[in-house]
């Protein structure tokens, strides 16, 4: 188990929901909003000990499966009462399972970290992290095409990104992932259109959005489906406790469930 602890900078807290488009809000003693513990518990690695696409090298808390691209695919959190900003914070982590497969394409490492999170003597959340590594993407490998998203949402809210707000959320989640901010390396090496928008990013839009409308959660579910590119629009959509970003081409790039 990986124990680490931080305390819950409100200053942070303020620039992320700046960067979000939303009001700085967030003040010493009031409550976080939902997902924002990725703010905090940094591990910083000298760049030795780096890997090529930014990460820190597996091996520790991540066993090392010989696959070079990771991806998050996806995540479930329960959340049993609010982080306090202002406060240390303690957040205990372990590898719950690894195991590999062969997919369409190629050999996949599967990896499910889980993270509990607590304060003042208590639990407040339970988060489950899945990762994906897959090989370096070939010319004769297809990609298998994006789900189409839904189109009967009750609500919506259109999003656009740009490379700023990835800089912006990469440097707020010590996020060193070079997709996010290197475009060479994202088109070149790891083969995409463009930079990719974060898992978690969209993740996020997507737990206030419920938040919103429901109000506190008590989980939160997501599963990437399709990348979304820093120069693609996208809509949030809901439809009951579903939700899911639909890019501007019709693709579902993330499926949710939210409850309160």
């Amino acid at each position: 188990m990986e124990i680490q602890t931080d305390v819950m900078d409100a200053a942070r807290a303020g620039a992320l929901q700046m960067a979000l488009g939303k009001q700085a809000t967030v003040r010493g003693g009031t409550a976080l909003p939902p997902f924002f513990h990725h703010l905090y518990f940094w591990t910083p690695q000298p760049p030795g000990q780096l890997g090529r696409d930014g990460h820190p090298k597996v091996g520790g808390l991540i066993p090392d499966m010989g696959l070079p691209r990771r991806m998050w695919a996806g995540g479930r959190l329960e959340f049993f009462a609010p982080l306090i900003a202002g406060q240390l914070a303690e957040r205990r982590s372990l590898c719950e399972s690894s195991s590999s497969k062969s997919g369409r394409t190629g050999p996949l490492g599967f990896v499910t970290l889980r993270h509990e999170v607590w304060q003042s003597g208590a639990l407040r959340l339970t988060e489950w992290q899945d990762l994906v590594y897959r090989q370096d993407p070939s010319a004769d490998t297809a990609t298998p095409p994006a789900p189409l998203a839904r189109l009967d949402e009750t609500e919506h809210r259109e999003l656009s990104f740009d490379s700023t707000m990835l800089f912006r959320y990469s440097a707020l989640t010590f996020n060193g992932h070079r997709i996010h901010y290197d475009i060479d390396y994202a088109r070149d090496v790891e083969g995409y259109a463009g930079l990719v928008v974060h898992g978690p990013l969209l993740a996020q839009h997507l737990m206030l959005f419920a938040e919103d409308v429901m109000g506190p959660l008590a989980q939160f579910s997501f599963r990437a489906t399709s990348a979304l590119m820093h120069f693609e629009t996208a809509s949030l959509c809901r439809r009951g406790n579903t939700l899911w970003v639909r890019a501007a081409d019709g693709r579902q790039c993330m499926i949710a469930e939210a409850s309160a």
